[in-house]
């Protein structure tokens, strides 16, 4: 087996490794000039893979399409978003099937990890396949699915620690992927009915997650609208022996915040209105604005004067301790407080202010508490990085005015409320 891998992101990087490190021969492919040059030096900026593992592995990184022509297994693992208007943006996964079609061989099998819809790999993929190669499926090549799982910045799950699911256009092919990935994954391989089942069970996945975390969101709201701590309430049903422990926050990423709209997208095509899906998700998306509102209302309630205030919203990430910035909900209560004439400044030591920049313009950002310049009405912690445990509640509160009263809104828990109360804040949490 000679694998090419296309994408080298936080699925295809690891991926890669991983099947070197059993002695496979990959080749890792990238669009991006800078990441496949960083990557031979070592240098992994998600911060995912180490460098002495990367090295070490003996993949050849490549943007040039020639160094593909030789191999008979690839791997697609490019992003699958979705754009302003909530539609799938199959984009990538088709220029990517493109691209392999003029190195496709007889004999070779292309495997699609990206998350699609069902039907994607077979109805969209397929002909964009045989189109470009001259050949024919399931006579002179064959596609698979096998979803990734990978979960940024989770070092516990890794991707040789998760079932794998697979599936093949025939019984024969499922048999194939599952040896192959079964040669990497500790935790076992699923072989799957079909792809389009595969392609389902991936999507799934993270719409139960996106539509549990919608249930805690809204019950937080209702919780305070009631005067009752959401997080009291949650300790006390957690403790009977079946209740699902998820918590309210913001839904970002490119994966909870994105994957059911590829559902509720091929529901719709089909003439099936899902209520139930595209309300969690519409309860997900507005948190953003909804903790703007409430701590514009704090401060209101506090007699801050709201024209010209400083914020400081530390956290901007999609999750905690993740470089990965894309689809981040931070980036609403930024816009909304914003709209109320205030000042946010946003505080992230993990990410590159000019990567945030360029994909959501310019707004105040630092990256140290040396830059901070204090001032502030105001605090929302957001996203709950490691390097914010080194910070004390009482070197925040000497970065707010002294009077009225600062306002911490404390979106994760993440600070303990008597303390916060006790070095001079009105604390106020989901």
């Amino acid at each position: 087996m000679k694998i090419g891998v296309v994408g080298l992101g936080y699925v295809g990087l690891p991926l890669a490794i991983s099947f070197a490190e059993r002695e496979f021969d990959v080749v890792g492919f990238d669009l991006s000039e800078r990441r496949v040059r960083e990557l031979c030096e070592g240098i992994d900026r998600s911060g995912e893979i180490s460098k002495e593992r990367i090295l070490r592995a003996g993949v050849k990184f490549t943007s040039s399409l020639k160094d593909l022509s030789d191999r008979n297994v690839f791997i697609v693992t490019v992003p699958t978003p979705i754009d302003e208007h909530k539609i799938p943006d199959l984009s990538l996964v088709k220029s990517a099937s493109e691209m392999i079609s003029k190195v496709l061989k007889k004999g070779a099998i292309v495997v699609y990890e990206s998350t699609v819809y069902p039907g994607v790999t077979e109805e969209v993929c397929v002909p964009i396949l045989e189109k470009g190669s001259g050949l024919k499926h399931l006579v002179d090549f064959h596609v698979g699915y096998s979803p990734e799982r990978v979960n940024p910045g989770d070092k516990e799950h890794t991707l040789e620690k998760i079932v794998k699911v697979v599936a093949g256009d025939t019984p024969e092919i499922t048999e194939f992927l599952a040896d192959m990935y079964g040669k990497i994954i500790e935790a076992g391989v699923f072989k799957a009915s079909s792809i389009k089942v595969a392609e389902a069970a991936k999507v799934i996945e993270n719409v139960q997650r996106d539509l549990n975390i919608a249930l805690m969101n809204e019950l937080a709201m209702l919780f305070r609208t009631m005067g009752i701590p959401t997080k009291d309430v949650l300790e006390a049903a957690s403790t009977k022996w079946n209740f699902l422990k998820f918590y309210p926050g913001l839904v970002g990423g490119h994966c909870i915040g994105v994957d059911p709209y590829y559902l509720t997208y091929k529901a719709q095509e089909m003439g099936h209105h899902p209520e139930v899906i595209l309300a969690g998700r519409r309860v997900n998306d507005g948190m953003g604005k909804y903790v703007a509102r409430e701590l514009v209302k704090e401060l209101v309630n506090l007699n801050h004067t709201l024209k010209g205030a400083k914020v400081l919203i530390m956290g901007f990430t999609f999750k905690e301790n993740v470089k990965d910035f894309r689809n981040t909900r931070v980036v609403d209560i930024v816009n909304e407080l914003k709209e109320f004439a205030l000042n946010p400044v946003v505080w992230d030591p993990i990410v590159d202010k000019k990567d945030v920049f360029r994909e959501y313009g310019c707004f105040e950002m630092v990256s140290t508490a040396e830059e901070l310049q204090g001032g502030f009405a105001g605090i929302v912690l957001a996203v709950p990085h490691r390097d914010f445990s080194k910070v004390s509640l009482r070197y925040l509160r000497k970065l707010c005015l002294p009077e009225p009263v600062p306002v911490m809104f404390d979106v994760r828990w993440f600070f303990n409320e008597e303390e916060a109360k006790r070095e001079g804040f009105h604390y106020v949490s989901l």
